[in-house]
């Protein structure tokens, strides 16, 4: 099993309302990801952008995104992550996808909605907290406004990195900067931030500051407002060792979520 993974960030300039130019987008930050990546992940409602407009873009399981997530996973014999609108049931929930090479693996809903952005009045809430695998490693997903909430973020034990995938806004860059590091260091866990860059539909301006964070808090890499690719190698071993000399998990207080 991988004790290494290779991880591929795509901060993007995404295409409001417009998923072929956004998936046509895609194709083209993802030809040239470094040989032996594991694994990528895009930016929140990445094939949308962050629209309000649920009704109109939510798509089922056989919608165009996931499609082509599929197609990539399996071209590039690749896993693939990000959230997109998603229709299940007749209700719409910003869902996150995990797709690997054989195809849909699995999905987390994103829970914490964005009140300030009405997101509350045209999405479903999530209800359950997901942990993937990829070889050895477990991996918690996370989508935007999730970042805020400590208590849903704590590390029972159960997850090596957590990777939250976003729209967050330039004037709360601030924020994304400390909570990063913050959920990094209180969990002591590999920390994956993917954000997007530009102005979207509605004048909102993003600048980036995608992200991977060690389980002590420091940058290890992060990249600036230009759209681009953050490719970085995470160590469990590495992760795993400093655990085992600084145990601060054990002490951690025990509780249940509802």
């Amino acid at each position: 099993m991988k004790k290494q993974l290779k991880v591929c960030l795509v901060q993007a300039d995404l295409v409001w309302e417009e998923m072929n130019a956004n998936l046509e987008l895609m194709d083209r930050m993802l030809e040239d990801i470094p040989v032996g990546t594991d694994l990528v992940a895009l930016p929140e409602t990445f094939s949308t952008g962050f629209t309000m407009q649920s009704d109109r873009f939510a798509e089922g399981e056989d919608g165009k995104a996931l499609a082509w997530m599929q197609k990539i996973a399996r071209e590039k014999e690749i896993s693939i992550t990000g959230s997109i609108i998603v229709r299940d049931k007749q209700k719409i929930y910003n869902r996150l996808y995990w797709v690997s090479p054989e195809g849909l693996e699995d999905h987390y809903d994103k829970r914490h909605l964005f009140r300030l952005g009405r997101e509350d009045e045209h999405f479903v809430p999530g209800n359950s907290r997901k942990v993937f695998a990829l070889g050895e490693f477990r991996i918690l997903p996370q989508i935007c406004y999730d970042l805020r909430f400590p208590v849903f973020s704590r590390n029972r034990g159960d997850y090596d990195v957590l990777l939250n995938v976003a729209n967050w806004p330039a004037h709360r860059q601030q924020v994304w900067d400390v909570l990063t590091r913050a959920r990094a260091i209180e969990n002591q866990s590999y920390f994956l931030g993917v954000n997007r860059v530009g102005i979207d539909g509605l004048g909102t301006v993003h600048t980036g500051g995608t992200c991977a964070i060690d389980p002590m808090g420091s940058i290890m890499h992060k990249m600036d407002k230009a759209p681009g690719i953050l490719s970085c190698t995470l160590d469990l071993d590495k992760l795993r060792d400093y655990k085992e000399k600084f145990p601060v998990w054990k002490d951690a207080d025990r509780f249940e979520l509802d």
